[in-house]
């Protein structure tokens, strides 16, 4: 008799098709997983780093979708269950609220609503044994306790109130078996927030390059332990670089 090929692990990443999400799903590229890299519009982008995935000998697909426009990201997760049947990981990696031109409620939206809106949804298909992961700065995660720049305000504020919303998620997912982990970093070499932050308010990276290195991209996967089930995992918040705000 041959052996069944074992199920693979079924991850969806949001905004991975650059910055901390494109890593984030290239390091966990092998035969064990498939991972789902949501875009909202650069699917080049987002088609480069399936392409990356499936040269390291993983799996992936794309899914398209605004993680603002509900009924894109309803469309989204009928997809996914219709081809995998479940959700075994969901990273909500997706943030912004920098760009030009944004409405001033547009941090609160994405970086909050929307995070939470994707969780509950997601959770129809999440089976016991797995997790939500999201992902967040020291500047949003420590806010209101600790200053942030004047520019980079509005997204720490949607980004705390988006994982508070999320916390407050935990004993409904601890009934359904499912795990919350938050990712927080500091400011990261090679994030796009960083980038838009250092245009407007070069002082204020300036400042952190002086207080201690700047963790990059490729050290996100050094934390990447939520990607493997642990019981003492739930609801705890891994950290990456930035050890003054730790203490």
């Amino acid at each position: 008799m041959g052996h069944s090929e074992p199920t693979p692990q079924i991850i969806l990443i949001t905004g991975a098709s650059r910055g901390i999400g494109a890593e984030v799903a290239t390091q966990l590229a092998d035969r064990e997983r498939h991972v789902i890299v949501n875009y909202r519009e650069k699917v080049r982008r987002a088609n480069d780093v399936a392409e990356a995935i499936r040269e390291s000998g993983g799996s992936a697909s794309l899914a398209q979708a605004d993680l603002c426009d509900e009924p894109a990201v309803e469309a989204m997760l009928e997809e996914v269950k219709r081809r995998f049947g479940r959700l075994d990981i969901l990273v909500l990696n997706a943030s912004g609220g920098m760009e030009r031109g944004v409405d001033p409620d547009y941090a609160m939206r994405l970086n909050c609503d929307a995070q939470v809106r994707l969780a509950r949804l997601a959770l129809l298909l999440i089976p016991p044994g797995g997790r939500i992961v999201f992902v967040t700065s020291h500047q949003a995660h420590f806010h209101p306790r600790k200053a942030v720049p004047a520019d980079y305000l509005p997204v720490a504020a949607s980004k705390r109130e988006g994982e508070n919303a999320l916390r407050q998620m935990r004993p409904t997912l601890e009934t359904m078996g499912i795990a919350l982990v938050v990712l927080s970093g500091d400011m990261i070499d090679g994030a796009i927030t960083v980038g838009l932050l250092e245009r407007r308010d070069p002082d204020a990276v300036a400042a952190r390059r002086a207080a201690a290195p700047l963790p990059t991209v490729f050290g996100v996967r050094q934390r990447n332990r939520w990607r493997h089930p642990r019981a003492d995992c739930d609801g705890q918040t891994i950290y990456v670089g930035g050890l003054g705000y730790l203490q």
